[in-house]
C-alpha cells in the first residue's frame, strides 16, 4: 500500500503527541498516512504495553490513518545498527511515503533521538539498489528517494530529491 506520510515513534503516543494535528489534518485533505511505533513502550511508567497497544489502535481509528503497525524493538536499548536500520528499511519500502516523519533529533528522553537518527538514516538507506529486502515474500532492491524527513519538533533533516 503507497502511504502519503508514514510517521516513525519511538512509543506509541509519541506520534500522537509530536504530530498528531498534523496527521488529522493531512487525512481529512484525503492524504494516506501510516504510523509505526518503534517499541511497544514497556517500559513507561505510566500504563503497560498492553494498555498502549489498545491506546494506540484507538487512537490510530480517530486519526483515521491507513496503517499502524510496531516494530517491537526493545524500549529503552534499541540502537542504530544495521538489523534495526534493515527492518526500518522494509517499512519504508513496504509503504513509499513521501514525506517520513519522525522523533525530534535533541530531546530528553534517550529513545527520541535515537529514534530520529535510525529513520533518518534508514530513509537514506531505503534508496540504496544495491541493499536488498524481503517484503510478503518478494525481494525489493530499492524504494523511492524522493522522501522528506521532519522530526516532530518541525526539523527538516534532509530533503532527498
Amino acid at each position: 500500500m503507497k502511504l502519503d506520510i508514514l510517521a516513525f515513534g519511538a512509543h506509541p503516543d509519541d506520534v500522537e503527541l509530536g504530530c498528531g494535528a498534523t496527521i488529522a489534518k493531512e487525512v481529512s485533505l484525503g492524504k494516506k498516512v501510516g504510523i509505526v511505533d518503534l517499541t511497544r513502550g514497556e517500559l513507561g511508567t505510566r500504563g503497560s504495553a498492553a494498555v498502549r497497544e489498545l491506546e494506540a489502535a484507538k487512537s490510530a481509528t480517530i486519526l483515521g490513518v491507513s496503517v499502524r503497525e510496531n516494530m517491537g524493538f526493545a524500549d529503552g536499548f534499541f540502537i542504530n545498527d544495521k538489523n534495526h536500520q534493515l527492518e526500518i528499511i522494509k517499512m519504508i519500502r513496504k509503504y513509499q511515503p513521501e514525506i517520513v516523519l519522525c522523533n525530534a533529533v535533541d530531546d530528553r528522553h534517550i529513545d527520541h533521538p535515537k529514534g530520529s537518527s535510525l529513520v533518518s538514516d534508514a530513509c537514506f538507506l531505503s534508496g540504496l539498489l544495491k541493499i536488498e529486502t524481503e517484503i510478503g515474500g518478494e525481494y525489493k532492491k530499492n524504494g523511492d528517494q524522493n522522501k522528506c524527513i521532519i522530526t516532530s519538533n518541525g526539523k527538516i533533516l534532509n530533503l532527498i530529491l
